[in-house]
């Protein structure tokens, strides 16, 4: 029983991170009906946000510490970061130590900023062409994005710790009257599925009990109708996809700490990010969420170490199988709309 309740907390820390991303993509296709192939690149930029909010904090300045001396008895020089002059050394290092959290505040407003102007400037020339060519022109995208990481930041990952209080494990397993450290579990992991969880529901709050969401649906479900209207439904959709950016850039921020953010994160994401999407059903939001935790659980038990005995290299093909399985016995996938795809 223990085994198994691990294996289902690593299924929601990968389902988190799964769920998101396919719901940003999925946001974008219900709304601009776009195979955005550049989403899993936003989950990566979103992680650098992390990055750079933390080199911003840390920039700093040398002066001569008359009370530290080398060992001839000369003052030292020592690196002193700018924020210890704005805010005292007590807060700066308490800021300096929440940095991924706070960065929060700096990805928002860039991955809105990008989303923008990826809609704007690139994809809103691609809505009548063939998903073809929407897969060509923001593969080549999601390349260049990466490239461009790459040039800034170099080809290694960059440890971008989580603040001190959840740098330990919870004991997750004395909690439901276990053995003591029989269930451990990162406080960080748990950290990130809340975050997930509070992202979603503020995502399908937004469009269920707004006017702007209500709208937003309306549209996807037929467009034409509410343009006649007197609704500008492109400007809302072009805001969609700022927030659908917003939402996979979040979603790289959190799991910076779990996984060091790489050129190439975005990369190993897409794939996956994409079969969530078709196993939950193209368009469809609760899918993607549905499909996104599902897998990550089916994930994780083919991990376990009596599985992989029995079928070596199960957990690297798992997701795929169940994919073929699923869309073979369900076309549309899990919750899947008719007609979606299907032209």
């Amino acid at each position: 029983m223990d085994a198994i309740l691990l294996q289902i907390l690593n299924g929601l820390d990968k389902g988190s991170a799964y769920a998101l991303i396919a719901l940003g993509l999925t946001l974008i296709f219900g709304t601009l009906g776009v195979v955005n192939f550049a989403h899993g690149a936003l989950f990566m930029i979103g992680a650098f946000c992390a990055v750079t909010f933390s080199k911003l904090l840390t920039l700093s300045h040398t002066i001569i510490d008359d009370t530290r001396k080398d060992f001839l008895g000369n003052p030292m020089k020592v690196d002193v970061p700018y924020i210890h002059e704005f805010v005292g050394q007590t807060t700066g290092d308490a800021i300096i130590d929440w940095a991924v959290p706070l960065s929060i505040l700096f990805a928002v407003p860039v991955m809105i900023a990008i989303g923008f102007i990826m809609e704007r400037g690139l994809i809103k020339h691609f809505y009548k062409r063939p998903h073809a060519d929407q897969i060509l022109v923001t593969f080549g995208l999601a390349i260049v994005l990466q490239e461009v990481i790459k040039f800034f930041y170099g080809a290694n990952p960059i440890p971008t710790p989580a603040p001190a209080v959840f740098a330990g494990s919870f004991d997750f397993g004395a909690m439901l009257g276990f053995d003591p450290n029989t269930i451990i579990y990162p406080y960080w992991r748990l950290v990130y599925f809340g975050f997930a969880a509070v992202i979603i529901g503020a995502v399908f709050a937004f469009l269920q009990f707004t006017t702007f969401g209500m709208v937003v649906r309306a549209g996807m479900a037929d467009r034409e109708t509410v343009g006649l209207l007197g609704i500008n439904i492109d400007k809302r959709f072009t805001i969609m996809f700022g927030i659908a950016a917003a939402v996979a850039g979040l979603a790289g921020v959190m799991y910076a700490p779990i996984n060091s953010p790489n050129y190439h994160m975005g990369m190993d994401f897409l794939v996956l990010s994409f079969v969530v999407v078709v196993v939950g059903g193209m368009g469809s939001l609760p899918g993607a969420v549905l499909a996104g935790f599902l897998l990550g659980i089916l994930e994780s038990f083919a991990s376990m170490s009596a599985i992989l005995e029995l079928i070596p290299g199960i957990n690297q093909i798992i997701i795929y199988l169940v994919a073929i399985i699923i869309l073979l016995t369900r076309p549309r996938g899990l919750m899947g709309r008719k007609g979606v795809m299907e032209e």
